[in-house]
Formats: C-alpha cells, structure tokens, sequence
C-alpha cells in the first residue's frame, strides 16, 4: 500500500477561463514555494502571453476578467523569492515593475533589452558626411523626377532622413509608396556612401518577401522608364547595389535553427549588411524584435517598414505599433509616417481611413459611396453564409485563366468551343509556364477573408464547403483530394524545399499529366517566367491547408484585387476588432465585400486592440535596462 497520497489544489481549478497550461504554471508555483497569490497571478500572465500581452497589469482592468489587486496584494507580490524588482540583473521566474506590471521572465528580458537596443541607436552619432545641401536637393530631385511639393513631399523628407542614422521607421497605410519610398532611400544611402554598401532586405513571410522583391522591381524599372525625367545614367549602377532576386524570410535572416529552436545570428555572429530593410514590421513579435536588434551590427542601419494600424503579431507584443506610438511622443527624426495614399480608387481609400480611425458612420458614408466597388451582404446566418459561398465559388470556378488550364472533362457551357480543341489544347499536353502564371494571378485577383478560424463561420468549414462547390463545377471526383485547381497555403516554413509560410501554391497537372503544386518564387528576375515556378509532388509539401479561405491574420504581407471579409456573427466575439477589419479590407485593390451585419461592423470598428506591455513607456523613459547577455533561467518552464 503507499504511502503517498494526492490533494488537488482548489485554486488551481477556480477560474474557467485558464488553460491546462496556465493550470502547469499554477501548480509549478505552489511546487516551489510559492503562495496561492503569486501561483494564481502567474496563471493570469500565462494566460495574458497566450493573447499576446507582454504583461499582466495588477492594478488596473484587463481584459482576461481578472480582478484588480489590493495595494497590499501587490506588495505581498513584491516580497515573494521567485518575483524580481524592475531593476533585476539576477534571473527570476517573474518581474513586478514600477508600473505593477507583472512579467514573466522572458517577456521582461526581451521588453528591456529590445528597449535599450533601440535607445542606443537612436543615440549613436550620425556617421553621415558633412552634406552639402545644394547637391543633397539635386539628388532627391533626380530620384523624385524633379517633383518637390504635393504628394512626394514626405517620401522626400523620408529619403532625406535616413541618411547616417542607425534607425529609421517608415509607417503608412495601403498605397502611400512606402516601398518605392525604400528603394529610394537605399539608394541615397549608397550615392553618399564611401564604398559599395551590402544590403539585406526581409519580411516575417514568405509571402511578404516576395512581395517586396517584385515592388522594389517594378520600382526599379518605373524609376527609369519615366517619361519626362528618367533617372540619370549616373544612378543606374547604384540600382543593382538593391537586391531583388533573393525573398528573404526574418527567420532566414536570422538564421533560424529549428533542431535547436535558437537563431544564429546575434552580436557575436552579426548579419553581414551595412543596411537591413524589415518590410511588414508589424507582424514582428517582441521576441523577435530583439533577437533582430541584436543581430544588426551597431554600425549598421536598420530600417523598419510597415503599417503601424494593422494587426500585430500572432505572438507576444505590438511592437511597431508601440515604436511608431513613442516617437511620434517626442516628435523623432527616426520617423516617418507616409500619408497620401497613390491608389486610383479612392473610394477604398476612404474606407480603409474610416476603419482605421474607428468612425462607423464614416464607414457607412464609405459603403454607400463605394461606386459597386465596396458591397456590404447580409451575412448572419449559416444559411446566408451558405448563399454567398455558392455566389462566391461559381465566381471563381468561372474564372478564365483557372479554367484554361484545367482537365477537360466534359463539355464546358461557358465555352462552347473547348470540348473540340481538349484533345489539341488540354493542361496534359501543352502547359506552358504563362498560363501558369495566368491561373496563379487569377487566383490573387480575389480572396476570401475569414476573421475566425473555427466555427461554421471559419476559414476551415468555409474552405471545404467551397471546395465542394468547386469539384461539382469543375467536373472532379468529389473523394479527390488533390485535383487540379485546388489551392493550398504553407503553414509552416521548410528551408529545405524553400517554402515559406504564407506562400501560395496551385495544383495543376504538368505536360505527363501528373498533378503538381505549382509556386510562383521571387528568387529570379521576373523576365524569365518558366524559371521562376517551382513546383512540388503533392506528397512533397510542408505542412499545408486549402487557401481558397483563408484567416484575415494569414493574409498579412499579401494583396488581392477582389477581397471578401466574413466576420463573425456574434458581435462581442474578442477576436473583432479594428485592426483586425482594417488588415482584411486594406488588403484590397480594386474591391471588397463585407460579410456581415451592420451591427458586427460597428462593434468591430468601435474595439481596439491594445496589448499590456511597457515598451512604449521604455522607449521614452531613462535608461536602466539589463545588459543584453542576461538570458531566461532554466527552472522547468520557459517563463
């Protein structure tokens, strides 16, 4: 008979709303010492990580329903072993600052030092040389076509910047040019350089890499093929000093280590670059966000972009958010906030402005004057939804170029035609890599974008009831489950295959016959169409999911010109907010439909999203932070 015996700890069970982790953190606590206090607040703050706080705070609201602590609670917090003060240089299990936040250890560190990190950038001395401003006006002139006022103005300022400083932020909305903007500012820094700079673009996606690499093309070729003033021969070989054949992943840049789940890359073994770009900074953690800062040499330039307003990342922290929030505080030269958006259909301009500023009756004004570009549909119950799905895939199943290169099984009632020139002309004979090229753009040119993931009214049970519709109208086994005109995302990053999170592929069949996931890569010049596919055995592929609908937080580094956005019906769901309807509609060219009620817009419009965390207060206090070496303790948990 043993001798031991096993009493379950009442608290650890006494909130609904705690996980079975949060429950381990509970019961870790209490293993070591600590008081049911301290274990039940640090069950709170696990469950605050998992939404992305990078604290818990103590004394005011949150919005896990926790109740405030006492003064004295905090106190009795305080005086616990296992929490630190906010000036800790030992490691601690949890940190209580000054503010009564309350930490784990690792948030704590990477808050800190990616605090103190920006700080020391900020204040390095300008490396720039003396300037003259005559030949400095000259300059910006031939990279901005002799346009000064009006509309270039701030990209000009931004240009004019960046030049001998350590950090730069570039934030604005959809369409303000911010990558046009890069490229110039890249090349400034190169035209004052002293010698051949190397530079490093990224972005969090591989996805949004790709997407950098054909914008900084594009910009490259409109730069010199502008019709009045060109840009001068004496500035064309700074263009191939810009990269624009490698798609650079951050986890790439970093040189992520998956065996080991740690980066290479930090001050002992820096990024081999006099200038980094990080596009898409917002989707950027604050893990991340140090690891980063600690990677770029002191003596480089690190130059952040993105769009402060849209979601923040799927894990700990609102980074660019909480760095564009404390410069714009102190009025610093390190920003720049572009504001004019190039875009021709201002009407989507209007919406994107009216979701971003949170004002529903300027929403309203936006749909109705959407000129059919801007559609709301009722969507409030499975049956509606169900409506417009069927809507949604004849549409796209009657999209031309996805047609062309599909199996021709049976006599096609758009096309009259196609039944006698399948045996000349079908996907197994002829395929050739511009209709490859044609089917991939025509599935960019709509998406559907789901704010859940779960639920009858999520990106999975919408994806499958669209791929239903689709095989019924293209003529495929409805058991297949690969068959060409299926799309699929990559959820997870391979470095073997070279697919990255967030690239999209398509399953067609190639000229035996054999269905392939086709990928359309950014690592070659685009005038080489065959040599920038890839494609992959179905059996082949990373970890994958069908991407006819897709989560709005997926969609990030990504744009469409025909957008759908489903919300969820339930309008006091915590997942609506306006960044997250802002992200979903910004991504958006030419059109966008709203799936959803009037009701759930103005809940979702009227919610922002604001993170715990003391970065921002940080960045703009004195500095007392932790040297960069002091790393989490090893107590059992990754706290």
């Amino acid at each position: 008979m043993s001798a031991y015996s096993f009493q379950r700890d009442a608290g650890e069970w006494s909130q609904e709303a705690w996980r079975a982790l949060d429950r381990a953190v509970y019961r870790w606590v209490r293993a070591h010492g600590g008081s049911a206090l301290l274990a039940a607040t640090a069950a709170w703050t696990s469950l605050a990580d998992a939404g992305g706080d990078a604290a818990l705070p103590l004394a005011a609201d949150n919005r896990l329903g926790m109740p405030r602590l006492s003064a004295a609670d905090v106190e009795r917090l305080r005086a616990e072993a296992m929490v630190a003060a906010d000036d800790a240089t030992q490691a601690h299990a949890f940190v209580l600052d000054r503010a009564q936040r309350f930490y784990l250890w690792r948030n704590y560190i990477d808050e800190r030092n990616a605090a103190a990190l920006i700080r020391a950038r900020r204040a390095a001395p300008s490396t720039d040389a003396a300037i003259d401003e005559t030949v400095f006006a000259a300059d910006l002139d031939a990279l901005f076509h002799n346009e000064r006022e009006g509309n270039v103005e701030l990209q000009r300022r931004a240009v004019r910047r960046v030049a001998g400083r350590r950090l730069f932020v570039l934030t604005g909305g959809p369409g303000t040019g911010k990558t046009t903007t890069v490229l110039r500012m890249l090349l400034m820094l190169q035209r004052r350089a002293q010698q051949p700079l190397s530079i490093q673009i990224a972005a969090p996606t591989g996805k949004a890499a790709q997407r950098l690499l054909q914008s900084l093309r594009r910009g490259k070729a409109a730069l010199c093929a502008h019709t009045s003033a060109p840009l001068p021969e004496q500035w064309r070989p700074l263009l191939d000093v810009v990269p624009d054949t490698d798609a650079l992943t951050v986890h790439r840049l970093l040189g992520y280590q998956p065996w080991r789940n740690a980066f290479r890359r930090n001050e002992r073994d820096p990024i081999a670059a006099d200038v980094v770009v990080v596009d898409e900074a917002s989707m950027i953690d604050l893990g991340m966000l140090r690891t980063l800062l600690r990677a770029v040499r002191p003596e480089a330039t690190l130059i952040l972009v993105g769009d402060a307003d849209q979601l923040t990342s799927v894990a700990t922290g609102s980074v660019l958010m909480d760095i564009v929030a404390a410069l714009e505080a102190v009025g610093s030269d390190d920003l720049l906030r572009l504001r004019h958006s190039f875009r021709a259909q201002q009407h989507l301009v209007a919406l994107n402005e009216a979701v971003r500023s949170g004002e529903f009756r300027a929403l309203q004004s936006a749909i109705d004057g959407g000129h059919g570009d801007i559609a709301l549909r009722a969507v409030e119950t499975p049956r509606q939804l169900g409506e417009q799905v069927r809507r949604w895939a004849r549409e796209l199943a009657n999209e031309a170029a996805l047609r062309a290169v599909l199996p021709a099984t049976a006599p096609d009632p758009l096309d009259p035609e196609r039944a006698a020139r399948a045996n000349e002309d079908s996907s197994a004979s002829a395929m050739r890599a511009e209709r490859v090229h044609a089917a991939l753009a025509a599935l960019a040119r709509r998406q559907l974008l789901c704010a859940l993931r779960e639920t009858d009214f999520g990106a999975l049970a919408v994806n499958a009831a669209l791929e239903r519709m689709l095989r019924t109208l293209w003529n495929i086994d409805a058991g297949a489950e690969w068959y060409a005109g299926r799309a699929v995302i990559i959820t997870h990053n391979d470095y073997a295959a070279g697919l990255f999170n967030g690239d999209v592929g398509l399953c067609l069949a190639d000229e035996t016959g054999r269905l392939q996931v086709w990928f359309e890569t950014a690592y070659n010049r685009a005038d080489d169409a065959a040599s920038s596919l890839r494609r992959f055995s179905p059996n082949t592929l990373p970890a994958h999911e069908s991407a006819f609908a897709i989560t709005i937080h997926k969609s990030q580094g990504s744009e469409y010109g025909h957008v759908a956005v489903l919300l969820t019906p339930d309008a006091d769901n915590r997942i609506l907010s306006r960044q997250l309807l802002y992200t979903a509609v910004s991504r958006a060219r030419q059109q966008v439909e709203l799936w959803s009620s009037l009701a759930v817009l103005q809940a979702t419009v009227s919610r922002a999203v604001t993170r715990q965390g003391g970065l921002r207060e940080r960045l703009q206090g004195a500095s007392n932070d932790l040297p960069a070496s002091i790393s989490p303790p090893q107590l059992g948990f990754n706290f």
